[in-house]
């Protein structure tokens, strides 16, 4: 790190996966943010994070008897959570809303706020109970509460900051307040906005234009997200409809993009928004020892055996489908993982489109498949596609299987315990994709299409296998479903399998070569210097130059 003072840092984001005991995450975006406050408490830097208390989770997603997921909301105490004894107030839909400040800091990880308003007495609870559910007016107030709420959780916490970090464009009304406050000290609209873009960095995730949050004005107006400025400011910042990413953009000295290729991906898409910040690429990282098993850490800083302690940990992620599941797995097959949202374009069913190749694999016992994932609760089709894994399964018992309810836990299990780790994304809509990061920490090795950060890391048959890289033909040439199966099988079944199975010591290389290339490339601590380094700096750096009357 620099050693200069470092600035100080407001993280501000609408999930967070710290622990399973704090079931506030959806995905990775939340496990990115957690990792990226246990990297910050490891670097003792002057961060804090900026979220909700999810009173209801995400959701509690099962499976029915017929394949099909469903979804609990149970209701959680969360008595392991500080009150600060702190309240702020916002106006939201014709009401004051009253929000208390509750503490995280028991996970290893720099302090992390959360603002509540599911308490005794408090007719707004609604507002925070379902991470993501519920109608536009429920989001809207959620994203009303993370940022403005947020900004005055800060100034009655006393947290002085330099800069305000903008994890998605959920925590955007953090600069209308920001730009608020300026006002009411005497700016204008555009001196506040001015003197705000130098306070703000923002990092973008969605590589999909259509992706990207927008609210009608009729809505906002009734939601009084407005929060004292007007419809011609607002448009100036986020065009009509609001767009929450273009109003980022617009509200931020720097913006980063998640991974090299997503940063080409975001720049493309991006390009006609006039005023909008530069987008970088700074890759995401995790964080290395909240994610790699210690037997195998050990064993590789001592370069040791790797093959007993990955045996032990398959047997551990085995013990849990047999109890979970009623399914016994083989320790001495070939297991592949593949964990993650259940989303169309991750094609999490893409390799049973070949059953004649895949069928005969499973029945002679030569390979095994491990899944897991949710899909959000209103999404139908990702439903659908968990429904056809979980049925396929039922063909094969003891061969394929599918843990319910994905959480930390049940990540930890996969990315520590499968012997190989699938992506197949359609390419580029993975921005990044961490959990092939995570994987390749243990050693498990990645099959994966090179999409998000596999192709600044995987080299071809050294630590990984890259699925562009397996057939003559030109991957750009081909429809990436046909493409993709093909070279999956072919990879599979002329390199995966005889190198697991005849060659172990070249296996056992590979899984050192994965290890030294995540520990290296891939941890949140890397990840973090570069916040600092190329956004936070910069963004210090710029307010150096604003007139002393602008401040």
């Amino acid at each position: 790190m620099p050693e200069q003072k470092l600035p100080k840092v407001a993280y501000f984001c609408m999930e967070y996966g710290l622990d399973n005991g704090l079931p506030i995450y959806a995905g990775g975006l939340g496990i990115l943010a957690g990792d990226y406050l246990k990297a910050a408490k490891d670097l003792n830097v002057p961060v804090v994070g900026i979220g909700i208390l999810w009173r209801q989770d995400y959701t509690t997603q099962l499976i029915g008897e017929d394949g099909y997921p469903y979804d609990l909301y149970p209701r959680y105490d969360y008595e392991n959570v500080k009150d600060t004894g702190v309240t702020v107030k916002l106006r939201i839909r014709g009401g004051d809303v009253t929000c208390r400040v509750r503490l995280v800091d028991q996970y290893e990880n720099a302090p992390l706020y959360l603002l509540d308003t599911n308490f005794e007495g408090s007719e707004h609870g609604w507002m925070t109970e379902k991470l993501y559910g519920g109608s536009g007016q429920d989001r809207v107030a959620q994203e009303m509460i993370l940022g403005i709420g947020g900004v005055r959780a800060l100034r009655a916490l006393g947290i002085d900051v330099d800069v305000y970090h903008f994890n998605e464009g959920h925590a955007v009304f953090a600069g209308l307040e920001l730009i608020r406050e300026k006002m009411s000290r005497g700016m204008t609209f555009e001196e506040a906005w001015e003197a705000t873009k130098k306070e703000v960095v923002f990092t973008t995730h969605t590589p999909v234009e259509a992706g990207n949050e927008t609210h009608d004005y009729a809505l906002l107006g009734h939601m009084e997200a407005f929060n004292g400025l007007t419809y011609e400011q607002l448009k100036a910042l986020g065009g009509d409809p609001f767009n929450m990413t273009v109003a980022a953009l617009r509200l931020s000295e720097a913006a980063n993009a998640v991974s090299r290729a997503h940063g080409e991906t975001a720049r493309n898409m991006w390009k006609n928004v006039e005023k909008a910040a530069p987008i970088m690429a700074i890759t995401n990282g995790v964080h290395v020892n909240t994610w790699q098993n210690p037997a195998i850490r050990e064993a590789y800083k001592q370069k040791g055996d790797l093959w007993q302690p990955h045996l032990e940990a398959k047997k551990k992620l085995f013990n849990y489908i047999r109890t979970h599941n009623n399914v016994i797995f083989d320790p001495d097959v070939l297991t592949i993982g593949f964990a993650r949202r259940a989303a169309a374009y991750k094609r999490g069913g893409l390799i049973f489109r070949n059953m004649e190749l895949l069928s005969p694999l499973l029945k002679e016992g030569k390979l095994q498949l491990v899944y897991s994932g949710k899909a959000h609760p209103h999404d139908g089709q990702g439903k659908a596609i968990i429904r056809e894994i979980v049925n396929i399964g039922k063909e094969f018992p003891n061969r394929i299987t599918f843990l319910e309810n994905y959480d930390m836990h049940i990540a930890r299990l996969m990315i520590q315990g499968c012997d190989a780790w699938l992506n197949n994304p359609l390419r580029p809509l993975e921005a990044s994709g961490t959990s092939g990061m995570k994987a390749a920490l243990n050693g498990v090795l990645n099959i994966s299409v090179v999409d998000g950060w596999v192709g600044e890391g995987v080299i071809h048959k050294e630590s990984g296998w890259l699925l562009d890289r397996v057939l003559p033909e030109d991957p750009n040439q081909m429809n990436q479903d046909v493409y993709d199966l093909k070279a999956f099988y072919e990879v599979l079944l002329a390199d995966v399998m005889p190198v697991y199975y005849v060659d172990r010591p070249r296996w056992t290389r590979m899984m050192q070569k994965s290890i030294e290339m995540a520990q290296e490339k891939f941890s949140s601590e890397r990840m973090l210097k570069e916040y600092y380094e190329q956004l936070y700096l910069k963004a210090v750096a710029a307010q150096a130059k604003i007139p002393l009357a602008l401040r």
